[in-house]
């Protein structure tokens, strides 16, 4: 209990010591948006708010307009869709709903908010340490009730009171109020498997992965306006101001060019990119304070890596290079579909490609089994051709009538080091051969094992490796639906994180997210796939390099 109350006083601490950092920045503004400001992020991260409800109204309704979108009378309407010099709306969308919303059972799908994103960095590290505060306080609650009434459910019985159904919601309600880099690492943790995540977490992580809160108008076309322009509308049919989706950077909207196709506009929120590091700074302290991150997860790496990933993501001039490559890699490629890149209507931060239809593939999970082993062998395929995607089950599309895999979002899309693949494939087949001694020669040289570690840790490196290679151990299709590969890695994972040496390699944070997010989408499909062939025919077409520091041009 005492631990509790000292967490609290630390969450308070937070508070105090932003208010005091940005003291100079506070002193520039008037006194009634700084109150607004304190009382507007200490209410809502303490959970006494929780936005506006933001109504939609149905796609029928419009209005025409033929001034710019950005003056007073197009952001006061109530119209989600506004047509541009148009005397008859275009033809219906290919995918009118977003496919993340529309695979979700109505009554469990979380009703979006429209609230600013906070962008000066007060209001951001404010928040961040009011979420911290507001987490202790709420452990603090949760251990009094169970100290004074006992706790006679089994399923939270052995869960921390941080981990409460009021904390797991107060943490998804702020994540998605603040989105940046601290919604991207709660919606990297919702591909996880729900055997390894408690079941209020589980629960919180779902809202994150449905969305984040929205842009009010105002904001959306603020941001379009210096990205494009103030006469971005002149290149559009129509603007649907409801957004497809909602994710950690930015929001997806629908529209359609002058040519009549249909396309998804990609607008990036205001301040996200300028606050990456202090973001995730703020996160780290957080957990500092708190202790909410186990020490053998070397959590200084995780930082920098994220730092590195979420930098890249948001600059998406370098995005639509990517796709633009990548449309051409896979112009030949049976089963996969790049989406074109409409480069006028594109900047650093808006995106805007031709929109395609389908639904995540972890709503695959839903149609008949050949279908599901279908998609899981592609995805593998996907893999092991070395293309890196963000394994977000949403950067997937499948479009059922076509059987293509719609490839959507190149955010995450890198260079490695060509020693670094090549040894790492080489490691990949060590695993699925079970060979010890070429798992630890090949460990050894990409830098996951120092060469000091004791016969427990290294056995259970080995071991881990053998159960990553289970998949590709042996001819004929591996059965996902009854595997224990998660588990298995969990029972390892905490030998490995009380006895490591070295925190793994930069490079492999994004190559094991890759095959991990493979590996989870087929347990999630519950696909029947053949492995060992996939990999081998991937393995004998493999050109392996020998001068140091090439780059790999397969693997992005």
């Amino acid at each position: 209990m005492m631990k509790d109350i000292r967490k609290v006083v630390n969450g308070v601490s937070l508070i105090l010591k932003e208010v005091g950092k940005h003291g100079s920045e506070l002193g520039n503004q008037p006194s009634s948006d700084i109150l607004h400001s304190l009382v507007k992020n200490t209410a809502s991260f303490f959970g006494l708010t929780r936005g506006h409800l933001h109504h939609f109204q149905p796609p029928d309704s419009h209005i025409n307009i033929n001034n710019n979108p950005s003056s007073d009378n197009v952001s006061s309407s109530d119209s989600p869709i506004v047509y541009f010099n148009a005397d008859d709306p275009p033809s219906p969308s290919p995918s009118p709903i977003s496919p993340e919303i529309a695979a979700v059972p109505l009554n469990k799908r979380r009703k979006p908010r429209e609230r600013k994103v906070p962008s000066n960095r007060f209001s951001r590290a404010f928040g961040f340490a009011s979420l911290g505060a507001g987490l202790a306080w709420g452990a603090a609650q949760e251990s009094t009730k169970r100290l004074m009434f006992g706790n006679n459910n089994s399923s939270t019985s052995s869960t921390s009171a941080f981990l409460s159904d009021q904390n797991a919601e107060r943490l998804a309600l702020a994540l998605c109020r603040m989105r940046g880099a601290a919604l991207k690492i709660g919606q990297m943790l919702s591909i996880q498997d729900e055997s390894l995540v408690p079941a209020p977490l589980l629960a919180a992580l779902e809202i994150v992965r449905q969305g984040a809160d929205v842009m009010p108008r105002t904001q959306i076309n603020k941001v379009l306006d210096a990205e494009l322009g103030p006469n971005w509308s002149a290149k559009l049919t129509s603007f649907n101001y409801q957004p497809m989706a909602a994710a950690s950077i930015g929001q997806v909207h629908e529209a359609v060019i002058q040519d009549g196709m249909h396309v998804a506009v990609k607008i990036q929120y205001p301040g996200v990119a300028d606050s990456i590091e202090s973001d995730i700074d703020n996160l780290k302290m957080l957990d500092d304070t708190l202790g909410l991150v186990p020490k053998g997860l070397y959590l200084d790496r995780v930082v920098e890596v994220a730092k590195e990933e979420l930098s890249r993501e948001c600059d998406y001039e370098l995005e639509a290079r990517n796709q633009i490559l990548f449309r051409n890699l896979f112009s030949d490629k049976t089963g996969f579909y790049v989406p074109l890149v409409v480069q006028e209507l594109s900047s650093k931060r808006v995106l805007t490609t031709e929109l395609v239809p389908g639904i995540p593939i972890d709503k695959v999970a839903s149609l008949d089994q050949e279908t599901r082993n279908y998609v899981g062998k592609k995805l593998l395929e996907l893999t092991l051709m070395e293309l890196f995607t963000d394994p977000n089950w949403s950067n997937y599309l499948f479009d059922e009538p076509t059987r293509m895999i719609n490839l959507i979002d190149f955010g995450a899309a890198r260079d490695f080091p060509k020693t670094f693949v090549d040894d790492y494939l080489r490691m990949v087949v060590a695993c699925a051969n079970c060979d010890r001694d070429a798992v630890i020669e090949m460990s050894h040289r990409l830098g996951f094992i120092s060469g000091m570690e004791s016969d427990i840790m290294l056995d259970a490196h080995v071991q881990a490796g053998f159960v990553v290679g289970l998949p590709f151990s042996k001819p004929g299709g591996y059965d996902f639906r009854s595997t224990n590969i998660t588990q298995s890695l969990s029972n390892l994972g905490a030998t490995m994180l009380k006895h490591r040496l070295t925190p793994p390699p930069a490079e492999a944070y994004s190559l094991h997210r890759k095959l991990s997010g493979a590996f989870l989408a087929c347990i999630k499909l519950g696909a029947v796939v053949p492995c060992r062939e996939l990999l081998f025919e991937v393995f004998e077409r493999y050109n392996f390099g020998e001068e140091n520091g090439q780059m790999s041009e397969s693997t992005v």
